[in-house]
C-alpha cells in the first residue's frame, strides 16, 4: 500500500489535534460558551462539551453539539453505552480542562473536591491543565469565600483568565463578567502549546 504525502499530512494533523473538554455552568454568561466551543474547534480541537444542569437553562445542549460536532454531557446517567464511565474517560483523554463560564458554586465545589456531577468529577480526576473562566455578581466574585476559594484552586495550579468588569446582567456595574471569548481561546491555545513543551 502506497502512503501518500496527503494520508502523511492528514495522519499528523490527527496526532497533532488535542482534546479540550469545555465545561459550561448555570450563569447568564453560558450563551457565550456556543462561540468558544465553535472556535476551539475551528482550531482544529477536539472539543467535548460537559454542562451543569444549571447550563442547560441557559442554553441546550443540542447548540452545543452541534458546534462541538460531539456528543455533549450534563448527567452521570448519559453514560450508559460503555463500561467504563465516560466521564473518567473524558478525564483521561483531555489535554485541557476550560470551565467557561464559571460559577462561584462551581469554583467552590472544586476547591472542596466536591464530585456531584459530571464537571466536578472531571476535574478531580484529570490530570490535565484546568483554566477557569469565571463569571458571576460582582459581590459574589469579591466575597472572602470566594477569593479563597480561588486562591485555593490557584494555588493547586489551576489558572484563571477574567473576570473582568462591566456593566452585570444583573444591573450592577462591577468586576464579574465573562472574559473575551477570543482571549479565553487564546489563552487555551497557550496552555496547550505549553503541554506540547512540556512533553518535548
Amino acid at each position: 500500500m502506497t502512503v501518500t504525502h496527503v494520508d502523511q499530512d492528514q495522519s499528523l494533523e490527527r496526532l497533532n489535534r488535542k482534546t479540550v473538554v469545555l465545561g459550561v455552568t448555570g450563569s447568564i454568561a453560558a450563551y457565550k460558551s456556543a462561540e468558544l466551543a465553535s472556535l476551539l474547534a475551528k482550531q482544529g480541537h477536539d472539543v467535548f462539551v460537559v454542562m451543569t444542569q444549571d447550563a442547560t437553562e441557559f442554553i441546550t445542549p443540542l447548540t452545543l453539539q452541534t458546534l462541538s460536532k460531539n456528543p455533549v454531557m450534563t448527567s452521570f446517567y448519559d453514560e450508559k453505552d460503555n463500561w467504563r464511565p465516560g466521564h473518567i474517560q473524558l478525564a483521561d483523554r483531555a489535554s485541557l480542562l476550560l470551565i467557561a463560564p464559571a460559577t462561584a458554586n462551581v469554583i467552590a465545589e472544586l476547591a472542596h473536591g466536591l464530585a456531584s456531577h459530571p464537571l466536578a468529577a472531571i476535574a478531580l480526576a484529570t490530570r490535565a491543565a484546568v483554566l477557569i473562566a469565571p463569571a458571576m455578581n460582582g459581590k459574589m466574585w469579591e466575597h472572602p469565600a470566594t477569593q479563597a476559594n480561588v486562591a485555593t484552586l490557584a494555588a493547586r495550579g489551576l489558572e484563571f483568565i477574567g473576570p473582568e468588569e462591566g456593566m452585570l446582567a444583573c444591573g450592577y456595574e462591577g468586576v464579574g463578567r465573562l472574559w473575551k471569548v477570543e482571549d479565553i481561546a487564546f489563552r487555551a491555545e497557550l496552555l496547550l502549546a505549553r503541554q506540547d513543551n512540556l512533553i518535548a
